[in-house]
C-alpha cells in the first residue's frame, strides 16, 4: 500500500514537470526588488513578489529593523505566552490604530512570531 502510495506521488510529480506545471525555486542573490538576479547571474523580472509597495529594501525601514536588532535582538527567545510580550510590536500595533480608516475597516498591524 505504501509503495502504490509512493509511485502515485511520483507518477503525479514527473506529469507536473512534463506539463511545465512543476514550481522550481529560484534562489535570489540579489535584493528584493522589481528586477533581480538569481543564483545562475540570470537579471528577471519579479512579478511574484508580496513586494509591490518596494518597502523590502527601503533604506528608512532597513535602518529601523538594525536598529530594534541593536536594542532587542533578533526574534524571541520563546512564544509571547511563555516568555511575554515585547513593547515594541504593541506601540507599532497603537501607531497603526491611529491611521485613517476607510469605510468600516479598521488600521490592522500583524507581526507573526513562531
Amino acid at each position: 500500500m505504501r509503495g502504490d502510495f509512493y509511485k502515485q506521488l511520483t507518477n503525479d510529480l514527473e506529469t507536473a514537470r512534463a506539463e511545465g506545471l512543476f514550481k522550481e525555486e529560484r534562489i535570489i542573490t540579489s535584493a528584493q526588488q522589481a528586477d533581480i538576479t538569481v543564483a545562475d547571474g540570470s537579471h528577471v523580472i519579479n512579478f511574484c513578489a508580496n513586494n509591490y509597495l518596494g518597502l523590502a529594501n527601503h533604506p528608512e525601514l532597513i535602518n529601523a529593523a538594525k536598529a530594534g536588532m541593536d536594542s532587542h535582538g533578533f526574534g524571541m527567545a520563546s512564544v509571547r505566552f511563555i516568555c511575554g510580550t515585547p513593547g515594541q510590536p504593541q506601540s507599532a500595533g497603537a501607531k497603526a490604530g491611529k491611521l485613517p480608516r476607510h469605510g468600516r475597516c479598521d488600521s490592522v498591524f500583524l507581526l507573526f512570531r513562531c
